[in-house]
Formats: structure tokens, sequence, C-alpha cells
């Protein structure tokens, strides 16, 4: 049996495909009776308009383990949002979970212990968007989720790394502001 694993947390950028389809997910994961299965199930239970919570599927009536509820980072208000979210990244983001077992991030015998809630993030552009590219959406977005629970459970990046680095770092946005870009 492997030790308990109470409280993780990661995030993974993943980008350069096409347009709107970069994946910046932020994964929360723990034993589902701990903190996070609360936090998991208080969230499920109490869901708010534009920031639907769902549970990470294969397809309708297939669920993945361990248990996976995505929330928007981005109110939803538009059909064509709400379908691609709760489509094609929603099944990116189960598969990418799979990935995540099969690669030993997660423990496969606390596939049905542990609860993970996944901040996910979409382009909005997909909505005035002609075309999507759902097959690079799906491939990028699943790599993302796979990403941000390796990130998770290895504690990456390591207190070491960040303290060394902090000074060669500077935030894409702040460096668009000095720029005068926003």
């Amino acid at each position: 049996m492997s030790e308990r694993i109470i409280l993780r947390a990661g995030e993974a950028l993943v980008a350069g495909g096409p347009p709107n389809t970069a994946a910046e997910p932020e994964v929360i994961i723990g034993e589902l009776d701990g903190p996070v299965g609360t936090a998991l199930a208080t969230l499920t239970g109490d869901q708010v308009v534009g920031h639907s919570r769902v549970f990470a599927l294969l397809n309708t009536d297939i669920m993945v383990r361990p248990v996976t509820l995505c929330v928007s980072k981005v109110s939803v208000t538009e059909s064509k949002y709400t379908s691609i979210l709760m489509g094609t990244v929603q099944f990116a983001i189960a598969n990418g979970v799979l990935d995540a077992v099969r690669a030993g991030y997660i423990p496969k015998d606390k596939a049905n212990d542990l609860g993970i809630i996944c901040s996910v993030w979409l382009s909005p552009g997909v909505i005035e968007a002609e075309t999507v590219n759902h097959k690079a959406l799906f491939d990028i977005q699943r790599r993302g989720m796979t990403e941000a629970i390796r990130k998770a459970m290895t504690n990456e990046p390591s207190i070491d790394w960040l303290l060394e680095n902090q000074d060669k770092i500077v935030h894409k946005y702040y460096q668009m502001g000095l720029d005068g870009k926003i």
C-alpha cells in the first residue's frame, strides 16, 4: 500500500499548437477521505452559473479513476464554448488522468482512494474561431493534464530550483505590461 497523499498541487502550460488550443491545467490531488475529498464533494454539490463542475469522462457514463472534477477558469456563456469544454477538453483531461496512472505518477493501487480537482482553461477565442482543430486541442489538453499531475506528484518545481531561478524568470504578462503591450 502506498503512503497517504494528503494534498498535492501542480500546474502545466502546453502551447505551440494551432490557435485556441493551449492548455493550462491546475490540479489538486489527494485522498478522498481528506481535504481534497471534502473540497471535491463541496464543489460538485455547489454549482455556480458560468462555472459548471463536471467529472472527467471518457464518454457519457464512463468516468475515470481517480475521480476528477473539471472546473472552468473562464465563465462559460456560449453553447459552442460549452460543447468544446465539455466534449473535447473533458475527454482530453480524462485521458490525461489515465496516462498519469499508466506512467506511474499516480499509484494504480490508489486510483479509487484519490480525487483530483482540475481548474481547466480553454481559450475564449474558440467562440469566434471559424474552425477549431479538435485533434490538436485534444492532444495538447491531454498532455497538459498528464504534465500537471506529474509535477504535482513529484513536487516540481522544487524549492531549491525556484530559489535558484527566481531572478532569472519574468512573467510573460508582466513583461508585456512593462513593454506597453497591455
